[in-house]
């Protein structure tokens, strides 16, 4: 009788989960964007979360969650909510990143209340958009292409300083790797709490270089603000076709950032199965691939399975990174 009644209870609930989700959405879903409003990851994020809400019949409602010097990570507060496909996160490779960065606490000194995930907690849904890093430099520097620029750091040990978001972020990994790669001494940190704040310090100056995503950097290379000497893309891109990849310069490096929606662990297979449709079908439009590309990004979707193996990648790849750096003298 036991089991009986224990097979009836889970055939109860298994039928009011499938009407939920048959019924998803009945009330707008949000999208917790962890950087600032306005800037190229606020963009796309935008544009889809106002596609995808025509799509479904609900509004999604967009939230820039960043807070100074968190690196987006606090917009990961998110997964801690109802997981029930109304709480949408734009995941990005700085969790992936900051997640292998950040493993050891106590050795970045976390204050109270900051927040470290575990990327176990995402239940990915789609990539919406790849992107590119440029390498900038400001104006003072005396150096014109990729390998005047590695002639200089040689040549000026300790004196030349890059510009990061955060004390711990992506800039921390990519140079990290690109020091080793071109044999350049390693160069002093300089962290802002923001993106735009470190593209005006290079374009003012008061640092020497940035390793920046594409949509950053490029409109200020148009301007002449400063000089993008390479990008990590494995061919040149459209929106800067005069600027060579590292590959070009002899340096074996292609790296991507990306981002995605992500929802929590725990929310309703078919949920994601409606999301991921609907996404999918937002980035193949016309409207969002040339908005996406003029920035010098792919749009580009996939499955969730997909995205779940890029973010272990992005992970795998900072971890070798920040294992290497943790050991250094």
């Amino acid at each position: 009788m036991t089991r009986i009644i224990v097979a009836i209870c889970l055939t109860l609930s298994a039928a009011a989960s499938g009407a939920d989700a048959a019924d998803y959405p009945v009330r707008p879903l949000r999208l917790v964007v962890g950087f600032d409003e306005g800037g190229p990851t606020d963009i796309p994020a935008r544009f889809v979360a106002e596609k995808l809400g025509d799509r479904l019949g609900q509004r999604v409602i967009v939230e820039n969650e960043h807070k100074l010097g968190a690196v987006g990570l606090l917009a990961t507060d998110v997964l801690s909510q109802a997981r029930d496909g109304y709480n949408l996160l734009l995941c990005t490779h700085d969790e992936a990143i900051s997640a292998a960065i950040y493993e050891d606490r106590a050795a970045w000194a976390l204050p109270t209340g900051f927040t470290v995930f575990r990327l176990a907690e995402f239940a990915p849904i789609s990539l919406i958009a790849k992107y590119s890093y440029g390498v900038a430099l400001s104006s003072s520097v005396p150096a014109h292409d990729v390998a005047s620029f590695v002639d200089y750091a040689k040549g000026h040990p300790g004196d030349i300083n890059y510009t990061l978001v955060g004390a711990g972020s992506t800039q921390v990994v990519l140079w990290r790797q690109l020091e080793k790669l071109a044999g350049i001494p390693i160069m002093k940190q300089t962290p802002f709490p923001y993106g735009p704040r470190a593209v005006q310090e290079l374009v003012a100056g008061r640092v020497d270089v940035y390793v920046g995503p594409s949509p950053d950097v490029i409109p200020h290379d148009d301007s002449g603000e400063v000089r993008l000497i390479a990008v990590t893309s494995p061919a040149r891109l459209p929106a800067a076709p005069r600027v060579p990849t590292l590959r070009e310069a002899g340096i074996e490096y292609v790296r991507y950032g990306w981002l995605g929606i992500c929802a929590g662990r725990g929310t309703p297979q078919p949920v994601i199965d409606r999301l991921n449709r609907e996404i999918v079908a937002v980035v193949a439009t016309a409207e969002y691939r040339t908005m996406i590309e003029n920035t010098g990004s792919i749009a580009i979707s996939s499955s969730p399975d997909e995205l779940g193996q890029v973010i272990r990648e992005t992970l795998e790849d900072a971890a070798a990174t920040v294992r290497e750096f943790q050991q250094d003298p």
